[in-house]
């Protein structure tokens, strides 16, 4: 739920300001239009970032107190507990970049937040009906796989994921093909 908050909230942090109008008056201001990009992305990017970090956190040892209770001792000295517990707050820094870029070359709110669920949540189901050859092939390359290779702790290895954080860079990657389009049409439009 907490990918599809953070998707709606980016693709509103652009598009909302096309559906109304008010673009025009911001780009007045600012009439160079990268700045604005720029800022939309760090700002929303560095709130996202300061919630999830302490939700994450807090998270971590409520559930270890339930955890615990069925007999399972989690830590932060537990393997890849503490990559998993730093790397859902840098996944949804990125997500926070993708959509606002998502937004801004879609440039409109329906339209970016449909694309943001296809290819997150609908891309992955498609590939899934891919020969298993095909899905061992693509499967890690996708956004949402390689972005959850970041955080999730103890893998299947069945699942054919990327390494932690190749997978991390490959999403980050996706993010910042998305941003330098939406800048270039920014400018172009």
């Amino acid at each position: 739920f907490s990918q599809l908050a953070v998707g709606v909230l980016g693709v509103l942090v652009i598009t909302g300001e096309y559906a109304t109008g008010m673009i025009r008056a911001t780009f007045m201001a600012v009439p160079t239009r990268l700045p604005v990009l720029w800022a939309k992305v760090l700002v929303f990017a560095a709130v996202i970032f300061a919630l999830a970090l302490p939700a994450t956190i807090v998270d971590f040892f409520v559930s270890a107190a339930i955890l615990t209770q069925h007999h399972v001792n989690p830590s932060l000295s537990t393997p890849h507990a503490l990559r998993a517990i730093i790397g859902v707050p840098l996944f949804f820094t990125a997500l926070a970049a993708f959509t606002v870029a998502l937004g801004a070359l879609i440039r409109n709110t329906a339209g970016a937040v449909a694309a943001f669920a296809g290819i997150l949540f609908v891309l992955p189901g498609f590939v899934g009906v891919l020969s298993t050859s095909l899905q061992n092939a693509i499967g890690p390359f996708l956004p949402s796989n390689a972005a959850s290779a970041l955080f999730t702790a103890r893998p299947n290895p069945d699942d054919h994921f990327l390494h932690p954080w190749v997978g991390f860079g490959v999403f980050c990657g996706y993010a910042a093909v998305l941003l330098i389009a939406a800048a270039v049409l920014l400018v172009r439009r």
